[in-house]
């Protein structure tokens, strides 16, 4: 049988991206077939997709996906959700009908109709749990790559109640779950970012908020305890005076910071964590207890179908991303339904009103 992806047929601009039949995938006996419902592009995809790295980041990028151009059949995004369609005769977690979300990993292929995942992932595989019960599948969707990140870096940090802690970006993936799960560990958070995103970032419980275009947080004279940038825009040289003499840099990003990041962790006490955040099940068991209990939420910026992916990228390349940019996969079954206009730019914290199939 034939599905619909969306195929990434060259590195540049995302005109490269195409809506394409290609088989659908069959499971082995440790996977299940997901019917996928909702995906997203990130700031990852996107930057993936144009292969816009530096020299020494980009050659192994094109050794590991394709030296002059994607393997053929490559799909991109890496979050997901939907239903469990076909289960391997091993799996033993899941049956037919459960309703997941989770994450592809570094093996990408979440922006199409299907996908084969393995029941245990590797380090590199992403994996799937069942969603929580209070999200739609849009919402669910956005959770395991912004969600799981921010986890792997605020542990990282050890975090204390009390501690001071800066997020720069804070308006996008990582950071607008960053700061709810830095207030849940009971830390006073400044958000950095945008003019068009404050009102967002203090709705989700930013202490203090900093548009990072009319003010230097550096000029302020606070001292953090931690200091998580998202982004990968800080300056070492300036921030240094902001961060406490034992404080954390984390890292999220830091492609254009690493001899910057090297330097400071040779010559002062601060710690400096740049790293691959590689998630667990377990993290996303953890991050649905706390959608379940109401301690997290996701923003979703704007909704495209399928079709118009190529649309989305070039939406988040703009920076403009309040929260996320989420990818609604219409099937047969739901022709029915009402789509929300492609491209609707109303920023929403919580639930939509969009429930397929989940009673």
């Amino acid at each position: 049988m034939l599905m619909k992806a969306m195929i990434w047929t060259k590195y540049g601009s995302p005109d490269v991206l195409q809506l394409k039949e290609v088989e659908e995938p069959t499971p082995k006996d440790n996977e299940v077939l997901i019917r996928i419902y909702a995906t997203t592009v990130t700031a990852g995809d996107c930057e993936l997709r144009s292969l816009k790295f530096p020299i020494y980041l980009s050659l192994p990028m094109r050794l590991w996906r394709g030296f002059l151009k994607p393997r053929e059949n490559s799909i991109l995004g890496t979050e997901l959700a939907g239903e469990i369609e076909a289960v391997g005769k091993d799996v033993k977690r899941f049956k037919e009908g459960d309703q997941v979300f989770g994450s592809a990993g570094m093996n990408f292929g979440a922006n199409a109709e299907y996908i084969c995942l393995p029941e245990q992932p590797g380090e590199m595989e992403g994996g799937v749990t069942i969603k929580p019960a209070n999200m739609t599948y849009e919402e669910a969707a956005t959770v395991p790559f912004g969600g799981r990140d921010a986890l792997h870096f605020l542990r990282k940090a050890n975090i204390q109640s009390g501690q001071k802690v800066l997020i720069n970006g804070a308006g996008g993936s990582i950071g607008t779950f960053a700061i709810q799960l830095a207030k849940h560990y009971g830390a006073e958070v400044t958000a950095v970012d945008s003019a068009a995103k404050l009102d967002m970032l203090r709705s989700l419980g930013a202490d203090q908020v900093i548009d990072y275009t009319r003010e230097d947080f550096t000029e302020r004279g606070e001292i953090y305890d931690v200091i998580f940038d998202v982004v990968g825009k800080i300056s070492f040289s300036r921030s240094n005076r902001s961060l406490k003499q034992d404080g954390t840099y984390l890292l999220a990003n830091p492609v254009s910071q690493i001899v910057q990041a090297l330097w400071t962790r040779m010559t002062s006490c601060k710690k400096v964590i740049m790293e691959t955040a590689s998630g667990t099940i377990q993290d996303l068991i953890h991050l649905r207890e706390l959608v379940e209990a109401g301690k997290i939420r996701t923003v979703i910026d704007r909704r495209y179908p399928l079709e118009q992916i190529a649309e989305a990228h070039r939406y988040v390349e703009t920076g403009q991303k309040k929260g996320n940019v989420v990818i609604i996969v219409e099937h047969k079954q739901q022709e029915g339904a009402v789509l929300p206009e492609a491209g609707s730019s109303h920023p929403h914290i919580g639930l939509t009103h969009r429930r397929w199939r989940e009673g």
